[in-house]
């Protein structure tokens, strides 16, 4: 099992990319959160098995197809099992 910390930058807000990042983490039976920074990035936390979170972080680099992904930014955390679900948190 495996978590990862994510940031995504580039044209990410607006165009649906949270709403397909959660879409796909559900696909991939992952756990966690997506959410908007002030900034303009999108801040991700995904737990699940390792090969479907490396199917994620790819998906993460395309986004939705309304979205241009420049950099995301990959931290590898603890894995502490804390979400029965995938959502989409509110803006920080």
């Amino acid at each position: 099992m495996r978590r990862i910390h994510a940031f995504i930058s580039g044209n990410v807000q607006g165009v649906f990319y949270r709403a397909h990042t959660m879409c796909e983490a559900r696909k991939l039976d992952l756990n966690g959160w997506v959410r908007n920074l002030r900034d303009g990035r999108v801040e991700v936390v995904a737990e699940g098995e390792d090969k479907s979170i490396e199917k994620f972080i790819e998906f993460l680099h395309k986004g939705s197809p309304e979205s241009d992904v420049k950099a995301v930014k990959i931290e590898e955390e603890e894995f502490k099992e804390e979400f029965d679900d995938f959502f989409i948190r509110h803006t920080r």
